[in-house]
C-alpha cells in the first residue's frame, strides 16, 4: 500500500504540473497536492502505529484526504 501511495502521489504532481498556471489552477493545484500527498503520508503512519485504534483513526484520515483528492479531480476535469 504504501508503494501504490507515493506512486499516486508521484503521478498527482506530475498532473497538477500540467495545469494551467493562474490564480484559479494553482489554488486548486495547492489543494489537490495536500490532499494526495497526505494520503501516502497517513498510510505511512498508520502502518506504524502503536494499536488498533490508533490504526484505524489514520486509514480514517487517509480515506478522507483519498475522498478530498477525488473531488479536486473532479473540479479539474
Amino acid at each position: 500500500m504504501e508503494t501504490r501511495t507515493k506512486d499516486f502521489a508521484i503521478s498527482i504532481i506530475q498532473l497538477s504540473s500540467s495545469l494551467p498556471d493562474n490564480q484559479e489552477y494553482n489554488m486548486i493545484r495547492h489543494q489537490l497536492l495536500k490532499a494526495s500527498t497526505s494520503v501516502g503520508a497517513n498510510c505511512r503512519e498508520a502502518n506504524r502505529s502503536r494499536s488498533k485504534a490508533d490504526f484505524l483513526n489514520k486509514i480514517k484520515i487517509c480515506e478522507s484526504e483519498a475522498i478530498e483528492t477525488v473531488y479536486w479531480l473532479g473540479i479539474i476535469s
